[in-house]
C-alpha cells in the first residue's frame, strides 16, 4: 500500500476526488477519510471500516464557513467553535435542510445516505494545516472516522492500519499528538450534553460557555 508524505497533498486529494479512502493522522488518533458528497466513497468507507449501517460517520470541515454551510450554528455552538476548534472536539449539530442539493442526481454537499438517515451531523474541524489544505483541494468536507475495524482497537501506526484495512487507497504519513479520542458534545438542543469525555474536559466546556 502506498504511503504519501504530507507534501503530496495533490495526490491524496485526487484519490479522494475519485471516491477513494485514505488514512490520515489527526490530533487524536489516526483516521480514515473519504469525501462526504459521494455515495460511492461512503459505501467504500463503510466496507473498509466494517461499520454497521445504522452508525454514521463524523464529518470534518476545513473551517467554520464549511460548518455553517451544512449545519446550524447558534450562539452556544459559536462559542465552542471559537474556544476549541480546531482541536480535539466533535460537535453534534442540527443539519441544515438546504445542505442537501442535487445536480444531475449527484449530491453536492453531503452524501444522500447521511441526508436520508439523520437530522444531525457530528462535526469536526480540520486539526492541522495539512488536513485543512487536503479538504480545500477536495473541495468538500470529508467523512472522518478512527482507523480501525469497527469495534476493534484503534490502530497506533501505519503498519497496524495497513493490516486492519488492507483495501485502503493510500496512507498519509505523520504523527498523532494526543492518542486519545475527541470530546463529543451534543448541541442539538438548548441544554448541551457531553456524549463522550475525551481530551477536552467538562469544566473547560462549561467555562467556554460562560464567556
Amino acid at each position: 500500500m502506498k504511503r504519501y508524505t504530507q507534501r503530496q497533498i495533490d495526490e491524496l486529494a485526487n484519490i479522494l476526488k475519485n471516491d477513494g479512502v485514505i488514512s490520515v493522522p489527526t490530533d487524536t488518533v489516526y483516521g480514515l477519510c473519504a469525501r462526504a458528497n459521494s455515495l460511492k466513497a461512503y459505501e467504500k468507507l463503510m466496507k473498509i471500516k466494517n461499520r454497521p449501517t445504522n452508525k454514521l460517520f463524523p464529518i470534518m470541515c476545513a473551517d467554520e464557513e464549511q460548518i455553517r454551510h451544512i449545519a446550524i450554528v447558534n450562539n452556544q455552538v459559536e462559542k465552542l467553535i471559537h474556544a476549541f476548534m480546531p482541536g480535539p472536539i466533535t460537535l453534534v449539530l442540527n443539519k441544515k435542510p438546504e445542505s442537501i442539493t442535487y445536480t444531475n442526481d449527484i449530491e453536492s454537499n453531503i452524501s444522500i445516505k447521511i441526508a436520508m438517515k439523520t437530522d444531525t451531523l457530528a462535526i469536526r474541524m480540520a486539526t492541522s494545516k495539512v488536513l485543512q489544505e487536503l479538504i480545500y483541494k477536495v473541495g468538500n468536507p470529508i467523512f472522518m472516522t478512527s482507523a480501525n475495524q469497527s469495534g476493534k482497537e484503534v490502530c497506533r501506526n501505519l503498519d497496524e492500519i495497513e493490516k486492519a484495512c488492507p483495501d485502503l487507497d493510500g496512507m498519509m504519513e505523520g504523527n498523532v499528538s494526543f492518542g486519545k479520542e475527541s470530546t463529543i458534545i451534543d448541541c442539538t438542543s438548548e441544554t448541551i450534553k457531553i456524549q463522550r469525555q475525551g481530551v477536552i474536559s467538562i469544566e473547560q466546556i462549561r467555562d467556554a460557555l460562560k464567556n
